[in-house]
């Protein structure tokens, strides 16, 4: 599984914003903090993924990255996606080294 780091993902994403940004986490962990792109709980991955581009890098984020990590193989191993990256450390790992100001649970 590719990965990319908090600060690999804050470089890219000043370069470029061509790329979709989907958070498998639930929406009151979303409240609490996000990074913008589409909410997609992992629980409605199945009946959602149509929502997820295959035509650009996509990174998939929740919490500490395992969550994404088991969106990612349903979403290679089911479906064929092939332009996945798990962002390494979630949104956790963002706050924490690129985002000290945003709250962190």
């Amino acid at each position: 599984m590719d990965e990319i780091t908090a600060q690999e993902l804050k470089e890219r994403l000043s370069r470029s914003n061509n790329m979709q940004l989907i958070d498998v986490r639930e929406p009151e962990e979303f409240e609490i903090c996000n990074l913008g792109g589409e909410l997609i709980p992992l629980g409605d991955l199945p009946k959602q993924s149509a929502r997820i581009r295959r035509d650009i890098p996509v990174v998939v984020v929740c919490h500490h990255g395992f969550r994404s990590a088991q969106a990612i193989n349903y979403l290679t191993q089911r479906l064929g996606f092939e332009n996945l990256l798990n962002l390494k450390g979630g949104i956790h790992a963002w706050a924490t080294q690129v985002d000290p100001g945003m709250a962190v649970y």
